[in-house]
């Protein structure tokens, strides 16, 4: 499935961010509130993880910038960004994922 994936997303155009209209970006930030994100990240400070706009900043000339935060939301990550590993979260749907990571990459400082 995992493998699946991957080329699932950049067919639907997850290469690019895609511009979110106020409805989806309130519903990404209220995802990201009832998931936990927001207990490891905020859009401007560090605080387990790092903040969103250093996301962003880090990520900003990658064009698959998106689909690579998909995988890391999925699965989880380790050493991108220090020593403390971010979870998994496999029970968010393809939609929710996908929304999340574009929610994520339209962040400015």
């Amino acid at each position: 499935m995992r493998t699946l994936l991957i080329p699932l997303l950049l067919l639907c155009g997850l290469s690019q961010a895609a511009e979110l209209s106020p409805a989806e970006k309130d519903a990404a930030q209220q995802l990201a509130k009832d998931t936990g994100c927001l207990s490891c990240h905020s859009l401007t400070e560090k605080i387990v993880g790092p903040s969103y706009t250093s996301v962003v900043e880090k990520y900003k000339a990658d064009a698959d910038a998106a689909s690579g935060l998909v995988q890391s939301i999925q699965y989880g990550s380790k050493g991108k960004w220090g020593r403390i590993p971010m979870p998994a979260h496999s029970q968010l749907s393809a939609d929710q994922l996908k929304l999340l990571a574009s929610w994520v990459m339209s962040i400015q400082k």
